[in-house]
């Protein structure tokens, strides 16, 4: 009954959401009661649950949503983002989204999708209109979605790749020399897909945008947006403007690297740590800001950022708190008895297997690398007996794990609320683009399954 239970609470909440209005946060809320108490949590059980959700999730992002919001804020008050979409517009165009989906998928994996998503959106919203007046911001949306999460499932060494190639006993070299061509190719061609879906007739600006923001030429405006620019500050190289993000993600991929080469230290574990680089970017950012400007004018940037975060903050703390209503319902051990891997199935039919235990998981429980890792666990006992090589089920798992991120997902709010989307409109780009990521995957999965056995 858990799997009911819990299909009632996620359908229920986009409901109140979509059709009745009702804020987020209210809605996942209510979701979250319902579904405690309809599992036999009990009410002490259910609070315990809600709060220690939303305290864990606060544990992991919510300095890394401070932090990087607050960068934001600080970088677009010296005229970054803008200077640097003009760059991008030359040379790129409306190739934008092709060259961001590549970027996040391959070079940035090491970075956790939370920072990902922090640092990638201001300039989302920034180009739009240089990219498409009309779809802009949809489409770089999508091409943010099924950037991150394909580098972060099939690249080394994304988390939930280094994850799945663990436990799957598959060597890392291995994996992402399957898994790099096939995060890339995924990207790329999930952004055309998801291009021509918007199209379509995909998208409406009346119900896909958050409807406090105002839209200007075709992207959000909000009031960070009215702070003045600091004048010095914007005469200094861009690549200069550009440290208080270069510098974390340098730090946080060194770290990452070393890490899975046991090359790294206290040192670099340290300053590599997401919060400390993050913190470390904040403060040559504000360094920047405060040279350029009066402390009143820091002060009216710094405190539209706070303004945002704390809305970012509460969305994401208690989609956080359904996710561990979620887990605590016992959804993974029940879909555990559910499935079984047979060790006489076809190859096409253990992939399949694999990719649809690791989907199914993942759209329950509300997370890419637990659904991953969890399926990882379900299937790595007998991978030895299926006659199919290891990587192509760690793979297939990968692939599946990404599929229909959606509302019971921290991330969800995170990306719905940085960049100014309803959640019909964050349904609209993340979810679907990830959904057709997982399809667009699996058949370069079964390709990749007749590579291993010519091999």
């Amino acid at each position: 009954m858990e799997i009911v239970h819990s299909a009632i609470a996620i359908l229920a909440a986009i409901l109140l959401i979509i059709a009745l209005k009702v804020d987020p946060v209210i809605s996942l809320l209510l979701a979250c009661v319902y579904l405690g108490l309809a599992t036999s949590q009990g009410a002490e059980g259910t609070v315990s649950a809600i709060t220690g959700g939303f305290g864990e999730i606060m544990a992991e992002v919510g300095l890394l949503i401070g932090f990087g919001v607050l960068i934001g804020a600080l970088l677009h008050s010296m005229g970054t983002f803008r200077d640097l979409v003009e760059i991008l517009a030359r040379r790129v165009g409306r190739r934008l989204p092709y060259a961001m989906a590549a970027t996040l998928s391959t070079i940035f994996p090491s970075i956790y999708v939370d920072v990902q998503v922090v640092l990638a959106a201001p300039m989302a919203k920034e180009s739009a209109p240089a990219v498409d007046r009309k779809h802009g911001l949809p489409w770089l949306a999508g091409a943010m979605a099924i950037g991150i999460f394909s580098g972060y499932v099939f690249v080394v060494p994304g988390l939930a790749a280094v994850a799945i190639a663990g436990l799957m006993d598959v060597p890392l070299g291995t994996y992402l020399m399957y898994g790099l061509p096939i995060g890339l190719t995924t990207a790329l061609v999930t952004t055309f897909l998801f291009r021509v879906l918007l199209g379509r007739g995909l998208w409406n600006d009346e119900t896909d945008y958050d409807q406090d923001v105002v839209l200007e030429d075709g992207r959000p405006h909000d009031e960070t947006e009215d702070v003045p620019l600091a004048e010095r500050a914007v005469r200094l190289p861009l690549l200069v403007r550009l440290l208080p993000i270069l510098v974390p993600l340098v730090l946080i991929a060194t770290a990452a690297i070393l890490d899975v080469a046991d090359a790294s230290n206290d040192v670099i574990a340290f300053l590599g740590d997401a919060n400390i680089a993050l913190f470390l970017g904040l403060l040559i950012a504000f360094a920047m800001v405060r040279f350029s400007m009066e402390s009143d004018g820091v002060g009216k940037v710094l405190t539209a950022g706070f303004h945002t975060t704390g809305e970012i903050l509460l969305v994401t703390g208690v989609g956080g708190s359904l996710g561990a209503v979620i887990a605590a319902s016992g959804m993974d051990a029940t879909l555990e008895d559910l499935f079984s891997a047979d060790a006489n199935a076809p190859v096409f039919l253990s992939i399949l297997l694999a990719w649809f235990i690791a989907a199914v998981l993942h759209f329950a429980i509300g997370s890419v690398s637990v659904g991953a890792i969890t399926a990882a666990g379900i299937i790595s006992p007998v991978v030895g007996s299926l006659g199919v090589d290891p990587v192509v089920i760690a793979l297939a798992i990968a692939s599946g794990a990404m599929f229909a991120l959606h509302v019971n997902s921290n991330f969800f709010w995170m990306f719905s609320t940085l960049l100014d989307l309803s959640t019909k409109g964050s349904l609209k780009t993340l979810t679907l683009a990830t959904s057709l990521g997982a399809v667009v995957s699996l058949p370069l999965v079964l390709l990749a399954s007749l590579v291993a056995a010519a091999t």
